[in-house]
Order: C-alpha cells, then sequence, then structure tokens
C-alpha cells in the first residue's frame, strides 16, 4: 500500500468517539412514539469495543510477523509492478500502523510478501580450537 493509501485508511477509520457521537444522533433523532431499547444501544457499543480489539489484535499479529522475517530471505513483488524482488529481510518499520519488512533497502508491505524462505547459515568449524583442546586434555592427563 502507499502512504496516500494509508492516510485514506486512517482518515475512514472510525473511532468509539465517532461511535458515540452517531449513537447519541441515534438516540436523539428517534421516533419519539417507538424509541429503542437502552440494551440494543448497549449491545452496539459492545459490538463496536470487539471490532476495535479485534483490528487492533490483526494489527499486532501482522507486525509480529513482519518481525519473524527479520533475517530470512523473501521474494516480493513492487508495487509499481515488475518482477520479483528477493532479498533478506533486515529489518521492520511501522509506517501509519502497518508494518513494512526492509529488503535490499526498499520497504514492502507484507501484502506484497511472495515467498519466504529460511536464509542458510554458515556452519565453520575451526581446526585450531579442537587442536587446543587436544592439547589441553594430554597435558591434564600428563599432570
Amino acid at each position: 500500500m502507499s502512504a496516500a493509501t494509508n492516510s485514506v485508511n486512517a482518515s475512514q477509520s472510525l473511532t468509539q468517539a465517532n461511535f458515540l457521537q452517531l449513537l447519541v444522533t441515534q438516540m436523539s433523532s428517534q421516533d419519539p412514539l417507538n424509541p429503542e431499547s437502552d440494551t440494543d444501544f448497549a449491545a452496539q457499543l459492545a459490538q463496536f469495543s470487539s471490532l476495535q480489539e479485534t483490528q487492533t489484535m490483526t494489527g499486532d499479529l501482522q507486525t509480529m510477523q513482519a518481525t519473524g522475517l527479520i533475517g530470512r530471505t523473501v521474494s516480493v513483488t513492487p508495487s509499481t509492478g515488475g518482477s520479483s524482488v528477493s532479498g533478506v529481510v533486515t529489518s521492520v518499520q511501522i509506517a501509519a500502523g502497518t508494518p513494512q519488512i526492509i529488503v535490499n533497502g526498499q520497504s514492502y508491505t507484507l501484502s506484497q510478501l511472495t515467498a519466504v524462505t529460511p536464509t542458510p547459515t554458515s556452519t565453520t568449524t575451526t581446526s585450531g580450537n579442537s587442536n587446543s583442546n587436544k592439547t589441553n586434555s594430554n597435558s591434564n592427563q600428563n599432570s
């Protein structure tokens, strides 16, 4: 997503203050001969609170997923189109509440991710350490 899309989404999100304002408007505009039940309003508020918590958990989960990719090799498709880009995720940044992974110095959203592969780790053994251990064990036996 582009920064413009994120700012549009942020301005279109409904906050609890917006919901309460709508609720007050609904209550003041209702038919006096057929008023809404107060339990209906409470149920609406509970549903809205539940929706907000779900959205918060979704954002937290996306952040955890993004940070779990650090050090892994990924393939991403640029938003401008073109061929897929591969590289190691070096960091994660949060832009407008959305986590973005940094690959080859460029930021990508998780929706642009096409593949994840583990980054191979190099395992090197040094013969110098194993020889020094043998020397130490031999000197301990001679003592």
